[in-house]
């Protein structure tokens, strides 16, 4: 279970450095999409924000921590999307759109915490945004690389009609890697669940 990982580690480099520089141009692009919003934009987002805070602060019903299998849901439904689409030519532009947009998610939620409270709003982020994503982006880029190699190796066994071997090896290398980080993706959601919250709460009241 543990060669796949190795070998998309140590003989895929380059293919990590792309995705990671495209996951980086995303983050940063949703950071600027910020500075492009309209003033009644910013507003709506500033009054949300303010209520939001308050509920966590007063401890009310507004502020409702997701279950554990909705958090894991959705990374899972994430990392299935990524899996899915490695198994084909045409998935391969999709896979790197997915890995642009997560940066621009993160970027642009950063984006309008700091825009909105500064230093606060980084703090917020440090502890609401930052902890389980220190696992879960690397868990992603890993498996989009997974994905890319294997479509690219798809390509090369039947678009150039280079036949350098049997494909159900690959394919459950690619699927046992996949698997692994899913294990990983459910970890953190754990991890999200249980202690982001928490640490939510502790920094909340600096800002509401």
């Amino acid at each position: 279970m543990l060669h796949p990982i190795r070998h998309t580690l140590k003989d895929q480099t380059p293919l990590y450095v792309f995705v990671s520089v495209l996951f980086l141009m995303g983050v940063v692009f949703g950071a600027l999409m910020v500075n492009a919003l309209t003033l009644e934009q910013q507003q709506d987002i500033s009054r949300y924000l303010g209520d939001f805070f308050l509920s966590i602060n007063e401890g009310g019903a507004e502020f409702q921590p997701q279950t554990f299998w909705d958090v894991a849901a959705l990374h899972l439904k994430w990392l299935g999307l990524i899996w899915l689409l490695g198994l084909s030519v045409i998935g391969l532009p999709g896979i790197l759109i997915l890995d642009f947009l997560k940066g621009v998610l993160i970027g642009f939620t950063v984006g309008c915490l700091v825009g909105q409270y500064t230093w606060k709003g980084l703090l917020f982020a440090l502890v609401s945004v930052a902890p389980h994503n220190l696992i879960v982006i690397p868990a992603l880029l890993i498996a989009s690389v997974a994905a890319v190699g294997f479509s690219l190796n798809i390509i090369r066994s039947r678009v150039l009609m280079s036949r350098t071997g049997h494909a159900t090896r690959p394919l459950l290398s690619y699927t046992g890697l996949t698997l692994v980080m899913a294990a990983v993706l459910l970890a953190v959601s754990s991890f999200e669940t249980w202690v982001t919250p928490v640490l939510m709460s502790w920094v909340t009241p600096l800002i509401a």
